[in-house]
């Protein structure tokens, strides 16, 4: 993806959760220069992968597959009782899809927050960790108990939610215009917890054509000054 695409979809995603009545912390409109003067007291942020983040899943087709998030907050797998919880906001638009994938370990709420309807299909995993075309899915809706058939789509209007607990295989995109999506989940691993059912990539390849507007979580290393003294520490402990 070109940085130029990156950063006129963030200034987007941030009018639109203003507009819905969200506010993002501070450090979400943090710019590099700012970023560089930073020290480790932002540690948390940088470790536990807070911030923005925006992808096209390796296809170069973000409309058609992509995906904004901004996670809010997040435990560390090296230390997961530390705190064991995790919250995001995804920006889905009308038709952009987020492929079929499962998490190995974790539990997440997935919730309409407002705009257009949100649209997830569903499929239990084989033991195999494929779609399994047969089996009947057991899943709560605000609260609610109700079985799906493999392969049902379960449509979200806002104010309403799906709990996606691990090995369910989900896919979900946007209907009717762009949708504020929460997700309030266990601990957020996104190294070493998707397992999307084809193989893509999770973050993009970037083409530095401007520079950035605001960071993406996979930003910090090249930004944050103290990245590199952290790594050490957590590499060599005292």
């Amino acid at each position: 993806m070109k940085r130029s695409t990156i950063n006129a979809i963030l200034r987007a995603a941030d009018a639109f959760i203003r507009e819905r009545g969200f506010y993002l912390p501070p450090f979400a409109s943090w710019m590099p220069e700012e970023w560089r003067t930073r020290g480790p007291e932002c540690a948390e942020i940088v470790e536990n992968g807070l911030g923005w983040d925006v992808t096209d899943f390796g296809t170069d087709d973000f409309a058609h597959t992509g995906l904004t998030l901004f996670t809010l907050r997040n435990g560390n797998p090296r230390n997961p009782a530390r705190k064991p919880y995790a919250e995001k906001l995804l920006i889905v638009e009308d038709g952009q899809i987020t492929p079929f994938h499962f998490h190995w370990r974790k539990t997440e709420d997935i919730i309409n927050r407002g705009g257009g309807v949100l649209a997830v299909q569903l499929y239990a995993s084989t033991p195999d960790e494929q779609l399994d075309e047969a089996q009947t899915i057991d899943v709560s809706l605000d609260g609610v108990r109700c079985t799906v058939a493999a392969g049902s789509i379960v449509r979200l209007r806002p104010g309403e939610s799906i709990t996606i607990p691990p090995r369910l295989y989900h896919a979900f995109w946007g209907e009717g215009e762009r949708v504020l999506v929460g997700e309030v989940s266990s601990l957020n691993d996104d190294a070493a917890d998707n397992r999307f059912l084809q193989p893509i990539g999770r973050f993009p390849i970037i083409d530095e054509d401007e520079p950035p507007l605001y960071l993406l979580c996979t930003d910090y290393k090249r930004f944050y000054a103290a990245f590199d003294e952290r790594l050490r520490n957590l590499d060599h402990p005292s």
